[in-house]
C-alpha cells in the first residue's frame, strides 16, 4: 500500500515539476489574469457607483473586488479548460499503453493534475491574490477557521474539475472526436461556475438551478467560502458530494472503456 502511495506521490511532483518549467507561460498567464481582473474590477466598480453603491446578491464593491481577485487567481489553480493529451490517445489507439501500464489510468492522471494545481497555487494564485489585496480594496476573513476550510474547498474545487475533464476526454472512445463536446463545455463552463459574475448576481432561479449542477463547485463555492457568503460545512460538503458523484462516473465510464478496447481487439 505505501509502494502504490508513494508511485502517485512520486508522479504528483513529477506534475509539479513539468508545469514549473513552463516559467514565461506562466508569466503570459499571470499577466493576461492580472489585465482581465482591472477590467473586471473597473467594470463592477462602475456598476456600484451608479447604484450609489447599493449592495448586488448580497456582495458590497469589497466583497465584489475580492471576488473578481480570488477568481483570477483560481482560474490558474482549477484548470477549467487545458485538456491533456488523452483524448488524442484515445483517437490513436495509443491510449492502451497507458492502459497497460502498472497504474490506475484515472488516479494517475489525477496525480499529475494535483501537481499542476500545487505549482499553480505557488506561482499564479498567491501573486495575483496578494496583488488585488494591495491595490484595491480587500475582504480578509474574520474567522481563522476560513483559511484550511478554502484550501479544502479549493482542493475540492480541483478534484471536481479534473473528474468532469475526465469524463469529457473519455467520450472519445464512443465519439472518436471529443473536441466538439470539450468546445461547448468550454463555453459554458466559465459562466456557469462564477467566473464572469458571481452566481449570486443571478435571478434566484438561475442561482437554484445552477446549485443542482457540479459548476459553482469548481470557483463560486471556494470563493463563497473565503468572503464567509453561506455556510461553509454545508458548501464543503456539496463540493464532495460532487466529487464522489464524479469520480465514480469516471470510474464506471473508464471500465466500460476498457471493456470496448477488449471488445475491438485493443
Amino acid at each position: 500500500m505505501s509502494a502504490v502511495i508513494g508511485c502517485y506521490l512520486r508522479i504528483t511532483l513529477a506534475g509539479f515539476h513539468r508545469y514549473s518549467t513552463y516559467r514565461q507561460a506562466v508569466l503570459a498567464g499571470t499577466a493576461t489574469n492580472v489585465v482581465f481582473g482591472l477590467i473586471k474590477v473597473g467594470i463592477l466598480t462602475a456598476v456600484y457607483l451608479a447604484r450609489d453603491g447599493a449592495s448586488i446578491g448580497g456582495y458590497d464593491l469589497t466583497t465584489s473586488i475580492t471576488y473578481v481577485w480570488l477568481g483570477q487567481g483560481l482560474l490558474g489553480v482549477v484548470d477549467f479548460w487545458s485538456f491533456d493529451d488523452l483524448s488524442d490517445r484515445i483517437r490513436t489507439g495509443d491510449v492502451v499503453v497507458d492502459l497497460s501500464r502498472p497504474w490506475d489510468l484515472q488516479a494517475a492522471l489525477l496525480a499529475t493534475d494535483l501537481g499542476r494545481a500545487g505549482f499553480s497555487a505557488i506561482a499564479r494564485f498567491v501573486p495575483q491574490v496578494l496583488l488585488g489585496a494591495l491595490l484595491f480594496p480587500f475582504r480578509w476573513p474574520t474567522d481563522p477557521l476560513v483559511a484550511p476550510a478554502f484550501l479544502v474547498s479549493t482542493v475540492l474545487a480541483v478534484l471536481v474539475s479534473f473528474h468532469i475533464r475526465f469524463l469529457l476526454s473519455m467520450t472519445t472512445f464512443w465519439l472518436l472526436d471529443s473536441r466538439g463536446v470539450r468546445a461547448l463545455y468550454g463555453v459554458l463552463s466559465g459562466t456557469l461556475a462564477g467566473l464572469e459574475i458571481p452566481l449570486s448576481y443571478f435571478p434566484d432561479w438561475a442561482q437554484h438551478a445552477l446549485a443542482l449542477t457540479p459548476f459553482p463547485s469548481m470557483l463560486q463555492y471556494p470563493i463563497n467560502v473565503f468572503v464567509q457568503d453561506g455556510s461553509a460545512p454545508a458548501t464543503l460538503g456539496q463540493q464532495l458530494l460532487w466529487l464522489l458523484l464524479l469520480a465514480a462516473a469516471g470510474r464506471l465510464v473508464l471500465a466500460r472503456a476498457m471493456h470496448k478496447v477488449v471488445v475491438q481487439g485493443g
